[in-house]
């Protein structure tokens, strides 16, 4: 049977930030907010023996040492499209190669060249928008929350490490969706922190929570700021925000950063 191999300490869900900073203080290892019991139960999932591609926490943490963020994410995304686009190519010519050929002819009478059987895969690109005039407030700590409010029951897990940036390598975290592979979280992490002072308080099975000490200013900063939360998690903008400029006006007036991924 899979357990969850970390102390759990309960907390109502509007007193989730309290108990953080109190066991953060406490110094029994690097709290973390991991959302009810059925985020715990996929948070689980990832310590079973049939977790897909599954490797130590040795091995993730070697593997973010040679990640630069943003840049290395951004190559991994650019690959990924090039895989796709190869794939498309090969599953298209296959489907066709026993079609007869169809000639198209212009509005000259002259024949048509032929177009190329792969789809574009493109890079996704945000809208940027205007600027708003009044930036939207970012919830404290949504992991901690539903559509109502306040979860009534959360949990804090007290990780075992005295690096809060490995959090995601001990939880097996990413690898799904959209979601990057830990190594990913983890460099994102530690050049956050060294850039912001940002500080992991929430990681539930789809969500993640950031405060940071510095925002970005002036607007140039946060918009490239910005493009880069929307590689890490394009669904905050494309779901969520619908502008880039939307983001990084949030980004200059909220201590807060919010990551989901469906």
């Amino acid at each position: 049977m899979t357990i969850f191999p970390f102390e759990r300490v309960q907390a109502a869900g509007e007193q989730a930030l309290a108990t953080w900073e109190q066991l953060k203080a406490a110094g029994r290892g690097c709290p973390v907010v991991v959302g009810d019991d059925d985020s715990v139960g996929v948070l689980m999932a990832h310590f079973s023996p049939m977790w897909p591609n599954k490797i130590s926490i040795a091995e993730i943490l070697a593997a973010a040492a040679t990640i630069q963020h943003p840049e290395g994410l951004k190559a991994l995304k650019a690959q990924e499209r090039a895989r796709a686009r190869e794939h498309l190519r090969r599953q298209l010519e296959h489907q066709t190669a026993s079609l007869p050929r169809v000639i198209e002819i212009d509005s000259r009478g002259r024949e048509k060249a032929p177009r190329g059987h792969a789809a574009e895969i493109r890079e996704r690109r945000p809208r940027l928008g205007r600027w708003p005039s009044r930036a939207e407030s970012l919830p404290a700590l949504s992991v901690a929350l539903d559509y109502r409010g306040p979860k009534k029951k959360v949990y804090v897990a007290l990780i075992q490490t005295d690096d809060w940036t490995t959090i995601p390598a001990h939880l097996h975290y990413g690898g799904w969706n959209a979601c990057p592979q830990p190594e990913y979280h983890v460099a994102a992490l530690r050049s956050w922190r060294d850039r912001y002072g940002a500080e992991l308080v929430g990681l539930s099975s789809d969500r993640m929570d950031l405060r940071v000490a510095r925002r970005p200013q002036p607007r140039s900063e946060a918009l490239d700021l910005a493009r880069e939360h929307y590689v890490f998690c394009n669904d905050i903008v494309d779901q969520g925000l619908g502008t880039l400029s939307k983001l990084a006006a949030c980004l200059m007036a909220n201590d807060w950063w919010e990551f989901w991924w469906d």
